[in-house]
């Protein structure tokens, strides 16, 4: 089965650049989204809620700072920061203000790459930061986060984007309940209807596809009335003994 595709928005006024960066990152397997004003790209990060942000602070609309402040009101999206302003102060200021990366223009493609992929593995943790494994493994069922694939008994789960965004996240917690208000807007952005349905029907989806009986679930439970706990990870669990 191919790989879940990532997906990456770009918030870049300048077509050349946007342009560049959006084959760049589609020859090396991602999903783009291109907006070209601040606003367009606050909208985009609420409906298409990106697996990671590259934004220009330049924009024509509002300044860059803004977008990164709003989206960092509600989600924890890797947002790396691509700017021609090369100064000190202008970098401490978006890392201070929860970027995860500031690259200068010019950049070559793979310092882009890397970039890419350090924030994203810097974003595959826990809410307690530096405490998870590239693998999540409890049981029989295996999370690689890296290849964004599932298995159960070591056959492969074929999951839906939505369902594996929600089982990572859990995934990513695992031992933590995790409320229903921040499940959803993580997956489905701060303006999604918060009456569960949703998130019910998805994970009901997902329980059938990795819990032997869906009715008694060994690796997500319910937390009544407060949201969902994944199973601890047991490579973690090793870890910290």
């Amino acid at each position: 089965m191919a790989e879940v595709k990532l997906t990456a928005l770009i918030v870049e006024d300048e077509e050349n650049i946007g342009n560049f960066m959006s084959a760049i990152l589609k020859a090396n397997g991602f999903k783009t989204i291109l907006c070209t004003t601040g606003n367009q790209g606050i909208q985009c990060a609420e409906s298409y809620c990106p697996d990671i942000i590259l934004l220009d602070l330049g924009l024509p609309d509002m300044d860059g700072a803004k977008v990164l402040e709003a989206v960092r009101q509600w989600s924890v999206t890797p947002i790396v920061v691509i700017s021609a302003r090369n100064q000190e102060s202008e970098k401490v200021r978006a890392l201070d203000m929860g970027a995860d990366d500031y690259i200068t223009k010019p950049f070559g493609n793979q310092e882009l790459l890397a970039r890419i992929r350090t924030a994203l593995r810097h974003r595959q943790q826990p809410m307690e930061a530096g405490t998870t494994t590239p693998v999540y493994c409890a049981k029989e069922l295996k999370i690689d986060f890296d290849k964004r694939r599932v298995f159960l008994k070591d056959e492969e789960i074929r999951l839906t984007q939505i369902e594996y965004k929600l089982v990572s996240l859990l995934a990513e917690n695992a031992g933590r309940v995790i409320t229903y208000e921040f499940i959803i807007k993580n997956i489905w952005g701060p303006h999604a209807d918060n009456n569960n349905q949703i998130l019910r029907v998805n994970m009901a989806n997902i329980r059938r596809k990795i819990e032997e009986n869906p009715a008694v679930p060994q690796y997500i439970y319910t937390e009544v009335g407060v949201g969902y706990r994944m199973l601890e990870n047991e490579l973690f669990s090793q870890m910290i003994k």
